[in-house]
């Protein structure tokens, strides 16, 4: 008795290891076709996962900052500030990256990044005070990339639009200074493309279409440096038409105004050369809109 249990439980045993052994083959010789093409599921049961070492936050912020001052490596020391915010996403040192991140786009010339990683940070956390600060590079990323005077001005209204924005939510910063400036340097750029426009439609012969550009000047952008050269088409346009009455108006505002200007001299020149003197008019929109703005 005790031998045939022995000689049964030898046998049982047996069987089972046998099973296993089967069933272990069968996976041994599974795993390579499962995995055909992208490595075997035995590679990726065996090997070990080392895409993530998570690292100290200041570690890694100060390493984007060595990259980004003495290596002049934006782009790597962008994604340093990135790799802060992935690992410690909640820390304040995640905070100061995003800021650092949208400096750094800002230095490498990368400027919708710089606008993206600012605009993100004004909208997590508005009450820092970098906030002003964030607000700053995006407008300061849209005044960059104002186009010349040939082309369509789209992005210097962005630019004027943040700007204002920058002087409207931190008027006593350091930054407000500086927006304002830039945004004298903006519209400077938007009455060149009107005086472009309307020189286009002098040369034309269309002097009604130019009158009308030259006017957008002089009501809209009367403290940028084209107003004087504006006056002077409107008195040009003026005179080409015969409403010589306006024509005057423009010269005389213009030598009131800007009596030292080398379009003044010319205006006055034009407007002698038909038999009349610069006259203002006080009933002239010319002459309205400068008394408007203290100027007339």
């Amino acid at each position: 008795m005790s031998a045939q249990r022995t000689t049964r439980g030898y046998f049982s045993v047996s069987s089972r290891a046998r099973g296993l052994l089967q069933a272990v083959t069968f996976m041994m010789l599974a795993l390579p076709l499962a995995g055909c093409g992208t490595g075997s599921l035995w590679d990726k049961f065996t090997a070990k996962d080392d895409t993530f070492v998570e690292e100290p936050a200041d570690k890694i912020y100060n390493e984007g900052l060595y990259l980004m001052n003495e290596k002049k490596d934006m782009k790597a020391a962008n994604k340093k500030f990135e790799e802060v915010d992935r690992q410690h996403p909640y820390s304040d040192w995640a905070r100061k990256s995003l800021l650092m991140s949208a400096y750094a786009s800002y230095q490498g010339g990368d400027f919708d990044g710089c606008i993206g990683a600012a605009t993100r940070y004004v909208t997590l956390h508005p009450g820092s005070p970098d906030a002003a600060y964030a607000q700053y590079l995006i407008a300061a990323s849209h005044y960059d990339q104002i186009p010349d005077t040939s082309r369509d001005q789209a992005r210097t209204e962005k630019a004027i639009a943040a700007l204002e924005e920058v002087v409207r939510k931190y008027p006593s910063s350091e930054y407000a200074t500086s927006a304002k400036a830039k945004i004298e340097g903006a519209r400077d750029q938007l009455a060149g493309k009107e005086m472009n426009v309307g020189r286009y439609y002098a040369q034309k012969r269309d002097y009604t279409a130019a009158i009308n550009r030259y006017k957008t000047v002089v009501t809209q952008y009367q403290t940028t440096r084209h107003v004087e050269e504006a006056l002077f088409r409107l008195t040009e346009a003026y005179m080409a038409i015969g409403i010589v009455g306006e024509a005057q108006t423009a010269a005389a505002v213009l030598g009131h105004n800007f009596p030292d200007s080398r379009w003044y001299k010319d205006a006055y020149n034009l407007v002698k050369s038909g038999g009349l003197e610069p006259s203002e008019n006080q009933g002239s929109w010319i002459s309205r809109t400068f008394k408007k703005m203290g100027l007339g």
